[in-house]
């Protein structure tokens, strides 16, 4: 195993094929015909890749997904506007707060990092509440690794006329997200996530004919994607400069996607690593923060062994030599760390990681792998 390369069991930027690296390594002119009719294809598929050609429009941004989140509450919310954001993660906090930083008006909706969040509430929260307009959920809070329940928030959301956006940021290409049967206004993701591109364009498939309403909304010129998509729309091109190597790599990865065979192949085979995943991990003792009816098959969440000889640290570098790069905690409810299934891997890697860990415990002298506590 190259341990100088190790395999990225992470939320992204994850592990990419030879053949997107490899794609990287001729340069593009950004006003070159080839190029433009590279970045038409791209938008066309990945809009193309939820159902939403016949309605909406991709709206591609240069930087990470947090840029493309940022772009679109600016753009779709007017000053005017009141967004309701459902929290149960890090990535709930963080559209509160860009929302906080653009002046714009924002409210929360909070359950802990290992709930769901309750469609029932929002129904309560949208009856009480007429200013608000929008309405923004995370559909896989890799804080944790919970799937939330996006279906019955559309149909909540959409039964009180308010728009939704989805960050779907870790679920887009393996997840089903479908506009022909979930009203949304917005979906944003990246390309550096399920779609397994490298890191640098982030993306959002806007409502066409909201889109068109948003003109002068946005807080920022770089942010606006109404200009950016009036500029495709107009010329084929991005207004500055475009992350061109990033493009051509996320082009091939759309390649391989779907000759892999689209969204249920994609997810197919991240579930299959989920269950090596933790059927391994449970083996050697240790326990997932989350029960299975409510984990996706993204990133999971282990809580941390109470062995004294335990120490995250030696762990993560343990892991490391041993050729896998892991994510500490993100939680404020229990001590973990995250490991995740989604990446350029397979069945082989992830047998492979659970063998690593299975002998980096030994080395560390862990006993044993439980909690001093499991769940709540």
């Amino acid at each position: 195993m190259d341990t100088a390369s190790p395999y990225l069991l992470t939320p992204g930027p994850l592990t990419t094929s030879d053949t997107v690296k490899q794609a990287m390594l001729r340069d593009w002119g950004s006003r070159d015909a080839t190029f433009i009719a590279m970045n038409h294809e791209m938008r066309e598929r990945l809009t193309d890749l939820v159902g939403a050609s016949a309605t909406h429009v991709c709206v591609p941004l240069q930087g990470s997904g947090t840029f493309a989140i940022e772009a679109t509450i600016s753009t779709l919310l007017p000053p005017s506007g009141h967004l309701l954001v459902l929290v149960n993660g890090a990535y709930g906090t963080r559209m509160v707060k860009i929302a906080r930083v653009m002046g714009r008006k924002v409210s929360s909706l909070e359950w802990r990092e290992d709930e769901q969040v309750d469609p029932a509430w929002l129904d309560q929260r949208l009856s009480d509440d007429a200013s608000i307009t929008h309405v923004a959920v995370v559909h896989c809070e890799t804080t944790s690794g919970i799937l939330n329940p996006i279906d019955d928030v559309a149909r909540v959301t959409t039964s009180h006329g308010r728009a939704l956006i989805i960050d779907a940021m870790s679920t887009f290409g393996a997840l089903a997200l479908d506009a022909r049967r979930i009203d949304f206004t917005a979906v944003v993701a990246s390309s550096n996530k399920c779609l397994e591109g490298v890191p640098g364009v982030g993306f959002a498939i806007l409502h066409r004919d909201t889109l068109e309403t948003c003109t002068g909304n946005a807080h920022s010129l770089s942010l606006d994607l109404f200009d950016q998509w009036r500029g495709f729309e107009t010329n084929g091109q991005w207004r500055f400069t475009p992350p061109t190597h990033v493009v051509a790599a996320f082009c091939q990865a759309l390649d391989e996607h779907a000759k892999e065979g689209g969204v249920a192949a994609r997810g197919a085979r991240y579930a299959t690593n989920h269950q090596i995943l933790v059927d391994g991990m449970e083996e050697l003792g240790f326990r997932c923060l989350l029960p299975r009816e409510v984990q996706a098959p993204i990133i999971v969440t282990f809580l941390e062994p109470a062995d004294a000889h335990y120490k995250f640290e030696k762990f993560y570098e343990r892991l490391r030599d041993h050729g896998f790069l892991i994510y500490p905690g993100k939680l404020t409810v229990a001590d973990s760390f995250r490991i995740g299934c989604i990446g350029h891997l397979g069945e082989e890697q992830m047998r492979d990681a659970v063998e690593a860990v299975r002998a980096v415990v030994q080395e560390m002298g862990v006993a044993n792998c439980g909690p001093s506590r499991i769940g709540r």
